[in-house]
């Protein structure tokens, strides 16, 4: 029998290591986000059971946002925000797309209108067909 560890010394698999790391909420998340491509690791598409070894990049979309990060430890298992954050350490440029990415949300944000009250029955559902919700 297995005892459920990675294939080698200091290697974790790249779905157990993202939710370890707290970049995903649950482990199938994270196994959907490599299984749909939107995870790479030295810049090749892996399959959810590829190992991930310290050193290795990582690169992943989330949402409009690249990150972009190298691992510096494996976890044994998922533990508080903050050792998890010692995971890791993202690169320069990703930080730098992140802290752009959030003014431009803010500006975005404080340029909306936004309308004196709420919406009524009506606004709303146009509102929802307008999103195509309805």
């Amino acid at each position: 029998m297995s005892d459920g560890s990675a294939g080698g010394p200091g290697a974790a698999r790249i779905d157990r290591w993202l939710f370890a790391v707290r970049l995903y909420r649950s482990r199938s998340l994270a196994a959907q986000a490599v299984a749909g491509g939107r995870v790479h690791l030295n810049g090749e598409r892996v399959k959810s059971s590829h190992e991930v070894r310290c050193g290795d990049v990582l690169t992943l979309v989330r949402g409009a946002l690249e990150f972009e990060c190298t691992v510096s430890a494996l976890p044994a298992r998922r533990g508080p925000a903050a050792a998890a954050a010692l995971c890791y350490q993202e690169s320069a440029a990703s930080s730098a797309r992140r802290i752009e990415f959030a003014a431009r949300m803010k500006l975005a944000a404080a340029l909306t209108p936004r309308p004196l009250e709420r919406p009524g029955k009506h606004e709303r559902r146009q509102l929802r067909r307008l999103r195509g919700r309805i």
